[in-house]
C-alpha cells in the first residue's frame, strides 16, 4: 500500500507539474512596446507557423501552441501575409488576427496635386514628398503605350505635343504604397481620370453634341482651369472661349503663352507673346495641340456645358476679387481694361 501510495503521489506530482508548465507555458509573453514583424507564407503548416512565432518570441511554445490549435480545431484558416504584433496577445488573439489575415499596413506615400498643376509642376510635388525621380515622372508622361484604360487611346500622336498625358493625369490627393513606382503612380492617375468623367452624367452624350473629341473637351477645360478662379465664371469662360473659336478669332490666351515658361510670370511682356510656338494662342488660331495643365471635374463639366453669352473679351479685375469684366466688343473690352487700372489705384 506504502508504494502504491508513493506511485500515486508521484504520479501527481508529475501530472501537476506537467499542467502547471502547460499553464505557464500557454501564458502570454512580457508584453512590450516594440512590434515584432513576421511572414506566413503560402501553403505554412502549422507546425511550421508554431515554431515561427516561438522565434519571433510571440509565444513561449511552439508545441503546447499547436496542441492548441489542434484542441480548438484551428489553423487551417490562417492567411498569408506580413504581419506585426506586440509581443503580450493570447493564443486565441494570435489565431484571430491570422484567421482574419490581419496583415501589417502597407507603408504609404501621401501626395496632394492641386488642380491646374502642369505635367512639371506634379513631378516636382511628387518627387519633394515621395523621393521618386522627377526626370523619369516626365520621361513617361511622353510614352504613349503601355498604359491600361480606354482614355489614353483619345491622345492623338502628334509630335507638337509638349507631354502626351499633360491634361490626363486628374488632380486629387492620392494615398499609394511607398514602394510605387513613377509608371504606377501615372496609371493610378489616369485610371482616376476615367473614373471621375463616368460621374458627369451623360458627359459622352454632351461631348457629342458640342462636336468635341475627348482631346479637345480636355483641352478647353485646360484653358478654364489656368483663366478661372471665381468658381462662378468657369462655365462663362467656356463659353467665351467657343464664342472665338466659332468667330475664327485667336483664343490670346496668356495662359497658353505662360505654360511655355520654365517659371511662370506675374506680367507677360509683349515680346513673351511672340514665343514661336503652336501653344501660341497669340500667334496661332483654334485650340493649342493640347492640354495646358491638368483640370478638375469643374472646369471639365465647363467645357461641356457652357454659359451661353455674346461676350468675345474678358480682363482680370485689379480689386483683388480675380474676377474677370466680360465685353461683346473690342471697344468694350478696351473700356473694360481701363476700368480694371482704375480699380488697382
Amino acid at each position: 500500500m506504502k508504494k502504491l501510495a508513493v506511485t500515486v503521489l508521484v504520479l501527481i506530482i508529475i501530472a501537476g507539474g506537467a499542467l502547471f508548465y502547460a499553464w505557464n507555458g500557454m501564458k502570454p509573453v512580457a508584453s512590450s512596446d516594440t512590434p515584432v514583424e513576421f511572414t506566413i507564407e503560402s501553403g505554412m503548416s502549422t507546425v511550421r507557423i508554431a515554431e515561427l512565432l516561438e522565434e519571433k518570441g510571440l509565444i513561449k511554445d511552439a508545441l503546447l501552441f499547436k496542441g492548441y490549435l489542434k484542441l480548438k480545431d484551428e489553423g487551417s484558416r490562417f492567411m498569408a501575409g506580413i504581419y506585426e504584433t506586440k509581443p503580450g496577445a493570447t493564443y486565441d488573439q494570435l489565431i484571430s488576427m491570422l484567421n482574419n489575415g490581419e496583415v501589417k499596413p502597407e507603408e504609404m506615400m501621401r501626395f496632394t496635386i492641386p488642380e491646374g498643376y502642369t505635367v512639371l509642376q506634379m513631378a516636382e510635388t511628387i518627387s519633394s514628398q515621395s523621393g521618386l525621380d522627377a526626370k523619369e515622372f516626365v520621361k513617361l508622361t511622353d510614352q504613349t503605350s503601355g498604359w491600361d484604360g480606354t482614355i489614353v487611346n483619345e491622345i492623338p500622336k502628334d509630335e507638337e505635343l509638349r507631354y502626351h498625358l499633360e491634361g490626363y493625369l486628374f488632380p486629387a490627393t492620392y494615398e499609394l504604397p511607398k514602394d510605387s513606382t513613377e509608371q504606377e503612380i501615372l496609371q493610378v492617375m489616369l485610371s482616376q481620370l476615367e473614373k471621375r468623367l463616368d460621374e458627369i452624367p451623360d458627359w459622352q452624350e454632351l461631348l457629342k453634341q458640342r462636336g468635341l473629341t475627348v482631346h479637345e473637351l480636355l483641352t478647353v477645360a485646360s484653358l478654364v482651369e489656368r483663366e478661372v478662379v471665381a468658381e462662378k465664371e468657369r462655365a462663362l469662360v467656356a463659353g467665351v472661349i467657343y464664342n472665338r473659336l466659332e468667330q475664327d478669332m485667336k483664343l490670346e490666351i496668356d495662359a497658353t503663352v505662360q505654360y511655355l515658361l520654365d517659371k511662370p510670370k506675374k506680367r507677360l511682356l509683349y515680346k513673351d507673346l511672340e514665343v514661336d510656338s503652336p501653344y501660341n494662342t497669340y500667334r496661332n488660331k483654334g485650340l493649342p495641340p493640347g492640354p495646358i495643365s491638368n483640370p478638375s471635374l469643374a472646369s471639365i463639366e465647363a467645357a461641356l456645358k457652357p454659359e451661353k453669352s455674346d461676350y468675345l473679351f474678358y480682363v482680370t479685375k485689379k480689386d483683388g476679387t480675380q474676377e474677370h469684366l466680360f465685353a461683346k466688343t473690342y471697344r468694350e473690352h478696351l473700356n473694360n481694361i481701363e476700368k480694371s487700372k482704375k480699380m488697382a489705384q
